[in-house]
């Protein structure tokens, strides 16, 4: 009996090369072995989550997220809850494709980013779960608070359509005179940093923004968020550090960097000041809020050669803890109703 895959795909990414390449992208599928159908999302909110949802409860064998990092992250958190969860392959047709990188997925060809699924590789990889006063998301990538998750607000939507990364990085050029520091209390697994911050990073994968050296050493599915706190408030710090970063991932090295990994992250403004939460990109509610690695959760297709990975490819105690997750998910659903 043949495998099933459901393409969710956003018609607009990519400056509509989705839906120019779907035919090509449907036959990829097809020709591997997979009974393979399409839904082109809409404009309703969580479209993508919802039908990713769909799909686990029927049993998908793959989903396959064709889009921005966005309708990546709705896929995510449609299979996240399930008991049985999907492998998903990702299309990377947005702007900066940090999943994409992190996965070593071709960027630029969509026909040759489906092919990835002829090498038969896959990895489990961590995903996170923050939950703020407001609400719960699951995040593939990175969250994040202070001045970089003010770029991702503030660029507009054609422009990032038609400049890409550039984009943000001359809306961040023009944000830098406004850097600002944040007391901030984080709490992490080897202690508690107080003090003042400009950004915190809770990473799940080396790539962000589009600069692949953030977390250098980063092993995925190793179930540690990287967690950076940048300490730096001025622009000739900020400048210097961005330097090193571009100085193969140096910037770890920085006096103004608290560099760590931890499975859990508690992050809150000290008095009176505004601390908003960014999670993919996108707006995820304000702190305090706590970040939660769930370690391998989800298999993905990836060209896995020369990626650093954690050897075991499944924790000996998975199985428990999954299903301990499921039990609080019905629990926290069953409260609110």
């Amino acid at each position: 009996m043949r495998k099933r895959a459901r393409i969710i795909y956003n018609p607009t990414s990519g400056r509509e090369l989705v839906k120019k390449s779907l035919p090509d992208i449907l036959k990829v599928y097809e020709d591997f072995g997979y009974d393979t159908s399409a839904y082109c999302t809409t404009s309703e909110p969580l479209c993508a989550q919802k039908e990713a949802k769909r799909c686990a409860d029927e049993a998908f064998d793959l989903v396959i997220a064709a889009g921005g990092d966005g309708t990546i992250n709705e896929v995510i958190n449609g299979i996240a809850i399930a008991e049985k969860r999907p492998k998903v392959a990702i299309i990377p047709a947005g702007t900066t494709n940090d999943y994409a990188r992190a996965l070593h997925i071709p960027r630029g060809n969509l026909v040759n980013a489906a092919k990835v699924i002829e090498k038969d590789q896959s990895v489990f990889m961590d995903i996170g779960k923050v939950s703020t006063a407001s609400e719960e998301r699951y995040f593939m990538n990175i969250g994040a608070a202070g001045f970089l998750s003010e770029v991702s607000y503030e660029v507009p939507a054609n422009m990032k359509s038609l400049f890409g990364s550039l984009a943000y990085f001359a809306k961040g050029a023009e944000l830098l005179p406004r850097v600002g520091k944040v007391p901030i209390r984080v709490e992490y697994d080897e202690g508690v940093y107080e003090g003042q911050a400009s950004m915190v990073f809770v990473a799940l994968t080396n790539s962000v923004g589009g600069f692949e050296d953030i977390a250098p050493d980063k092993t995925l599915g190793d179930g540690k968020f990287t967690l950076i706190i940048v300490k730096a408030t001025n622009l000739v710090e900020i400048m210097r550090l961005v330097t090193m970063l571009m100085n193969d991932g140096k910037h770890i090295n920085s006096p103004n960097i608290v560099y760590t990994k931890t499975s859990k992250v508690i992050a809150e403004p000290i008095g009176d000041h505004k601390l908003m939460i960014n999670i993919d990109g996108e707006y995820g509610g304000n702190a305090p809020a706590t970040f939660i690695n769930y370690r391998q959760h989800i298999e993905m297709v990836g060209d896995i050669d020369g990626m650093k990975l954690d050897i075991d490819t499944r924790d000996p105690s998975m199985e428990e803890k999954e299903t301990d997750f499921i039990k609080q998910v019905s629990e926290l659903e069953d409260q609110s109703q």
